[in-house]
């Protein structure tokens, strides 16, 4: 407390809980629009028998800090002082040279307050030990309940791991699903079967399903756009699709690269993780080749390759799909498969003129934005995803496989003109294979028209699905509570 002084503490607890004095002044900062995450966490704030403390973790601008603004509404619609709720984030100069202790000390000595405290922290992984402090709280304040975010999740997962077992959970915030931006831009929703589920699909004849497709041709120039934009709800709600690509490039590319990844990662070569994570943008959805990489960039060791992509993973920035084995053939080994967390990202960062008109890098960003979202479907599940390239024969490969201990679900993007595959393909091939166990296989498609049962022969039918149902039905389900269950 030496460096500043509690005055100047209780300066800026002032100015980041405007509530205190006005407790409508957080209707400014609320948005009507809800997340599911935000209804996950409002869950476990409240719940009555299981006090858990929970961590939000994702990208920037994916939306944590309004989730937590949100949370502080609907308590002070609830009734609740709102005295009793305070809202600071360690990401501020001044508060990173405090720690958690000095943070709640100097709040609860502003006012007099009684009951349960609501405790909101940003940005937590910016103070000293915070894994510990958690601790002690959770252990010692019975009459806390605290709910903080951090853009790095391998640094919470650790703290969960030594810390916070039992204590507190992370809830990964992936950017928005499709659903969730056809929600927030408040587009009319098609209307659909009740409990409808993808797995139904095969249930249904071409007339029925036809009919269902139709329902979704009002989408299709708001899909074009979620691909170029993105899922991060302030760039969604812009006016200007260029300014909002270059935010993105800004935002949530430079300031992560350039300031959190080397900050809390101590890159000492912050050229060569730009270079990288240009490389990896060029190269989404293919498999990583770490010598391959170290060669072509710099000639630098593998060693420091497979660091910076920790720490670009643990940043909320790629996924790492690892091969899986499925059927009697034999799969390729060791080597994981990239995507960028949002196809927007490497949009924005190739800045590629008129994509949607290339077919190949439009593939890619389907077939990115595919897996983010199977990735946000199945988490919290037993789900084990990743993806399928034949040991022997390298051209052949499924895009995404997802295992559960009674489903494997292979699902494979053709996102094009014509998407016809040959008998000889992987997926029709595992589709065949009783040993693979495979009990649902997707092909997704572009046209709307593009739908209905592959007419090749296997023991599992194989269903083409377009790929914007495909993608609005997930996230669907998972706003209804049904995620796991496709």
């Amino acid at each position: 407390m030496s460096i500043v002084s509690e005055e100047q503490i209780i300066k800026v607890l002032r100015q980041y809980n405007p509530w205190w004095r006005n407790p409508s002044a957080i209707k400014e900062e609320s948005k009507p629009q809800k997340r599911i995450a935000y209804y996950e966490a409002l869950r476990m704030l409240k719940h009555k028998t299981l006090r858990r403390f929970t961590v939000l973790s994702g990208a920037r601008r994916v939306g944590k800090t309004t989730i937590m603004y949100q949370m502080i509404d609907h308590l002070i619609d609830e009734g609740v002082n709102p005295r009793n709720i305070l809202y600071v984030t360690f990401d501020n100069p001044i508060v990173k040279l405090v720690n958690v202790e000095d943070v709640l000390f100097i709040y609860e000595t502003l006012y007099p307050i009684e009951g349960v405290r609501y405790i909101f922290f940003d940005e937590i992984q910016y103070t000293d030990n915070w894994e510990l402090w958690m601790k002690v709280i959770y252990d010692s304040r019975k009459d806390i309940r605290l709910t903080a975010t951090g853009s790095a999740s391998p640094i919470l997962e650790k703290g969960v791991a030594d810390s916070g077992t039992g204590r507190w959970s992370i809830l990964k915030i992936p950017t928005m699903s499709f659903y969730e931006y056809c929600c927030l831009l408040k587009l009319e929703e098609p209307t659909l079967p009740e409990h409808l589920k993808l797995t139904g699909f095969v249930k249904l004849g071409n007339a029925e399903l036809g009919d269902l497709m139709n329902r979704f041709t009002h989408l299709e120039s708001h899909f074009n756009r979620y691909l170029t934009i993105g899922g991060f709800p302030e760039l969604v709600l812009s006016d200007d699709d260029v300014y909002a690509q270059r935010m993105l490039r800004e935002d949530v590319v430079d300031k992560v690269i350039k300031r959190d990844v080397l900050t809390l990662f101590n890159i000492r070569n912050p050229l060569l993780m730009e270079k990288l994570f240009l490389y990896l943008c060029m190269n989404s959805t293919e498999i990583f080749n770490a010598t391959t990489a170290a060669k072509e960039l710099e000639n630098t060791s593998v060693a420091t390759i497979d660091s910076y992509i920790q720490a670009l993973e643990m940043s909320n920035l790629l996924y790492l799909a690892k091969p899986m084995d499925v059927g009697s053939k034999g799969a390729l080994k060791g080597k994981p498969k990239i995507f960028i967390a949002d196809a927007a990202i490497s949009n924005a960062v190739l800045m590629i003129d008129d994509i949607l008109s290339d077919e190949k890098e439009l593939g890619v960003m389907v077939e990115t934005t595919i897996y983010k979202h199977i990735v946000s479907f199945y988490q919290g599940s037993t789900a084990q995803l990743g993806y399928f390239r034949k040991a022997k024969d390298n051209q052949k490969e499924v895009d995404v496989v997802i295992e559960l201990p009674r489903e494997k679900i292979l699902c494979e993007v053709k996102y094009r003109n014509h998407s016809h595959i040959s008998a000889s393909d992987a997926i029709v091939e595992l589709c065949r294979d009783e040993k693979a166990n495979v009990t649902n296989a997707f092909l997704i498609t572009k046209q709307l028209e593009d739908v209905g049962v592959t007419k090749h022969e296997t023991n599992v039918p194989i269903l083409r699905v377009p790929a914007i149902a495909f993608l609005y039905l997930l996230g669907k389900m998972e706003a209804d509570g049904q995620n796991g269950k496709m």
